[in-house]
C-alpha cells in the first residue's frame, strides 16, 4: 500500500505536462507543451476525455504499449477551453436530441438540454450551441440560435466568427435592459455637465458609417488661440457595470469588421442611436478640450462630462474636397483644424513616431456579397485630421491618470503599450537593409525609430520599398493593453490609452469609467488583479477580432481568384519560410503559397533566415522577399481559404 502511494505521487509530480491540444483529422492528438524544449506528447482518441482542439489541458504521461519512441499521454484535466461556442447540426444520437459539431476535426456529439423544437429547429437544421459543464462521458450544450445560411459566403463568415468566439447576435435577455434606455436627456443631467451645445461641432466619418463615436468642436479666441474640443460618445452613461449589457460587451471586447458585415460590441440601439453623435441632436459626451496656439502647442486642457449638439455630419471625402478646393461649408474651421493636426503629426514624427504608411485595400462587393473590384483605402489629410486629434486626446488622458496616486499606489488603468522591436528580428532586418545600402543607428530606441523613418523616406518609390517596409513592420512588437505603463514605442508617446472609441472597444469604456470615478471621488476604481485580468482578456479579444478579419479577407481573396485558376500573374515574394514562399499578385493584391515541393524539379532549396530567402543548392538560385516573378494560380480552396501558386520559370 505504501509503495503504491509512493508510485502514484511520483507519477503526478514528474509525469504531468500542461500544453495546448492539437487534433489531427484521424482523431489522434498531440500535446504542444508550454516548455518548448520538451517533445510533443501523443494522445490517442480514447484518452482525450472530451478535450477538444486548441484546449489547454493537463496530461499524465503513460507507458506506451504500441511504441517506445514517442511519449504518450492521457488527459487528466481541461484547464481552459479554447472554444465554447460551435456551429453544428441537430441530430438524434443514442435516441437523444444532440448536435453534431461542424469541424475539420473529429468531435463528440453535444447532448442538448432544454430542447424546444418550435424555437430551436428540427433534426437537420444548423444551430449555434454553447458548451455547458462537462460530464465524464458526454458534453452538455444549449442551443443559442438557428443558423439560416443563404450562401457559401454566409456560411464562411459564420464559421469564421464562431472560430474566434464572436456570437452572431445578442440574446433575448437584453431586451429588458435595452427597453429602459432612452435618448431623452433629463434637465438635471445637463446641469451636471459642461454645456457645449453652442459650439460649432461636427463629425467626420466614412461614408457608410452608422456609429459616430467622436466629434470635433472649434472656437476662435483672442491672441491667435483657439479652443478645440474632442467629444466622445458617453457610452458609460448607458452601460453600467454588473449589467447584462456590460457583461456581453466585455465578453466580445470589440466590434468585428468583416468585408460584408459588422458584428458590433453593443446592440444597435446603443451604437447607432443612443450613443451615435448624429447631427442636429443633443448628445451626452465625455470630452477633452484643448486651448492651443497656431503651432499646435497646448496652453490649457479641460476634461470631463459634456453635452453637445453636432451641426453637421461630414464624410472624409467631403472634407478632402473642401480642403483641396479651399472653399465650402466650414472651410475656415476645417482648414484650421487640419493645419493644427499636421503640426501635431510633424512634431510626433520628429520625436520618433514611426511613419509606416503601407497601402491598404478592400474589396467592393456586389449585391450577392461577391468581390468584384479591389479598392485602395485612402489616408488623406482628412483622415489624418481626425487621427491626430484622437491621438492627442488618448495621450493626454493616459498622462493625467498616470500622475494620480491613491495612498501612494497608482490608479490601475488599461494603458495601450507598445514595446521596442524584438532584438533578434531587428538585427536580421538591419543586416538585410544594409545590403541595399541603408544603415541603422541602434544606440537608443529613439535612434532606431528615427533610422526607420529615414529608411522609409529614402526607399520611397524605389524597387526595394515594398520589401523593406513589410519587413520593418514585422520587426515591431504587438501593441496590447496593460496596467503597467511602458509607453507606446511606435507612436513615440510615453503615455497612451484608448479613450476615443467606446462604442466599439471595451478598454475605452473602462477608461471612461476610471476617469469619471477619479473626477468624482479622487479614488481608484479597480485593483491590480482585476485590471490585469481585464487587460489580458481585451487584448485577447482584440487579437481574435484581427484574426477573424484576416480570415474573412482571405476568404474574399480566394473567392475573387477562384474563377482565375490556371491564369498567370505578375507577383512579388511577400514572405519566405522553410516550406516555400508566399507571393502577392501585383494587380489583385491577393496572397498565396508557392510550395517548396513544386520547386523540386528545378532544384533542392534550403531556407536561409538571415537573407529571408530560399537558396538552390545546385543552381544557386535565390527566392528573396521582394523579388518579382510570374506565377500560375493552380488552386483556390474556399474551405481552407488558401491560394496555391506555382513559379513559372523563364516567364517575365
Amino acid at each position: 500500500m505504501t509503495n503504491k502511494k509512493r508510485t502514484k505521487k511520483k507519477s503526478s509530480s514528474h509525469n504531468t505536462v500542461q500544453g495546448e491540444l492539437a487534433m489531427t483529422k484521424s482523431g489522434m492528438a498531440f500535446l504542444l507543451s508550454i516548455d518548448k524544449s520538451m517533445p510533443d506528447v501523443i494522445i490517442r482518441p480514447e484518452n482525450l476525455k472530451n478535450a477538444l482542439h486548441g484546449d489547454t489541458v493537463l496530461v499524465n504521461i503513460i507507458q506506451s504499449k504500441a511504441s517506445k519512441k514517442r511519449r504518450e499521454g492521457m488527459v487528466k484535466r481541461i484547464v481552459k477551453r479554447k472554444k465554447t461556442v460551435f456551429m453544428g447540426v441537430i441530430t438524434m444520437h443514442h435516441k437523444k436530441i444532440s448536435v453534431a459539431p461542424l469541424s475539420r476535426f473529429p468531435m463528440p456529439f453535444f447532448s442538448i438540454v432544454s430542447y424546444d423544437p418550435s424555437k430551436h429547429g428540427a433534426v437537420g437544421d444548423k444551430v449555434i450551441v454553447a458548451l455547458l459543464t462537462d460530464k465524464p462521458n458526454e458534453l452538455d450544450a444549449k442551443i443559442l440560435e438557428r443558423v439560416s445560411e443563404s450562401s457559401e459566403n454566409d456560411r464562411a463568415m459564420v464559421e469564421i466568427l464562431l472560430d474566434h468566439q464572436f456570437l452572431l447576435s445578442f440574446p433575448d435577455d437584453i431586451a429588458k435592459e435595452l427597453n429602459v434606455l432612452s435618448d431623452d436627456i433629463p434637465a438635471d443631467e445637463i446641469t451636471k455637465r459642461l454645456d457645449c451645445r453652442a459650439q460649432l461641432t461636427f463629425t467626420i466619418d466614412p461614408v457608410d458609417a452608422q456609429d459616430f463615436d467622436d466629434a470635433l468642436s472649434i472656437e476662435f479666441l483672442s491672441d491667435g488661440l483657439c479652443r478645440v474640443g474632442v467629444h466622445i460618445a458617453d457610452v458609460s452613461h448607458f452601460i453600467k457595470p454588473d449589467t447584462l449589457l456590460d457583461s456581453l460587451a466585455y465578453e466580445r471586447g470589440t466590434s468585428v469588421y468583416l468585408p460584408d458585415r459588422v458584428v458590433p460590441m453593443l446592440p444597435e440601439k446603443i451604437s447607432n442611436f443612443l450613443c451615435s453623435l448624429r447631427p442636429h441632436e443633443d448628445k451626452l459626451t465625455f470630452s477633452t478640450i484643448f486651448t492651443v496656439d497656431k503651432h499646435g502647442a497646448i496652453k490649457d486642457m479641460w476634461f470631463g462630462k459634456t453635452v453637445i449638439h453636432s451641426n453637421h455630419r461630414f464624410t472624409y471625402e467631403e472634407v478632402h474636397d473642401i480642403l483641396e478646393k479651399k472653399e465650402g461649408l466650414y472651410y475656415h474651421e476645417l482648414q484650421t483644424l487640419n493645419a493644427l493636426s499636421q503640426q501635431l503629426r510633424k512634431e510626433r514624427i520628429k520625436k520618433g513616431a514611426i511613419n509606416f504608411s503601407s497601402k491598404e485595400y478592400r474589396f467592393q462587393l456586389d449585391e450577392s456579397k461577391k468581390p468584384v473590384k479591389l479598392i485602395a483605402k485612402d489616408n488623406t489629410e482628412s483622415h489624418q485630421l481626425i487621427e491626430e486629434w484622437m491621438l492627442l486626446a488618448n495621450k493626454k488622458i493616459a498622462e493625467i491618470i498616470y500622475e494620480k496616486k491613491v495612498a501612494g499606489e497608482p490608479i490601475y488603468f488599461p494603458y495601450r503599450i507598445h514595446d521596442v522591436p524584438d532584438k533578434d528580428k531587428l538585427n536580421l532586418f538591419i543586416a538585410f537593409a544594409r545590403k541595399f545600402g541603408y544603415n541603422f543607428d541602434t544606440s537608443t530606441p529613439l535612434a532606431i525609430a528615427l533610422s526607420y523613418n529615414q529608411l522609409l523616406q529614402a526607399v520611397h518609390g524605389k524597387p526595394e520599398e515594398s520589401v523593406l517596409s513589410q519587413l520593418g513592420i514585422r520587426t515591431m512588437s504587438k501593441a496590447v493593453y496593460s496596467p503597467k505603463n511602458i509607453g507606446h514605442y511606435g507612436l513615440a508617446f510615453p503615455f497612451y490609452c484608448h479613450f476615443t472609441s467606446p462604442i466599439r472597444r471595451y478598454p475605452d469604456l473602462l477608461v471612461h469609467r476610471i476617469v469619471e470615478h477619479w473626477i468624482q471621488h479622487q479614488d481608484a476604481l479597480y485593483n491590480k488583479a482585476k485590471m490585469d485580468a481585464m487587460c489580458q482578456h481585451t487584448s485577447e479579444r482584440e487579437r481574435a477580432a484581427m484574426e477573424a478579419e484576416r480570415d474573412a479577407n482571405k476568404f474574399k481573396q480566394v473567392e475573387f481568384m477562384k474563377p482565375l485558376v490556371g491564369q498567370f500573374f505578375q507577383s512579388v515574394i511577400s514572405g519566405v519560410t522553410s516550406f516555400g514562399f508566399w507571393v502577392e499578385t501585383v494587380q489583385e493584391k491577393c496572397e498565396g503559397l508557392v510550395t517548396i515541393q513544386s520547386l523540386f524539379d528545378y532544384d533542392d532549396f534550403t531556407y536561409v533566415e538571415s537573407e529571408f530567402c530560399l537558396y538552390g543548392k545546385r543552381t544557386g538560385r535565390k527566392f528573396v522577399i521582394g523579388d518579382s516573378l510570374v506565377v500560375q494560380l493552380v488552386d483556390a480552396n474556399l474551405t481552407t481559404r488558401k491560394l496555391t501558386f506555382e513559379w513559372q520559370k523563364g516567364k517575365k
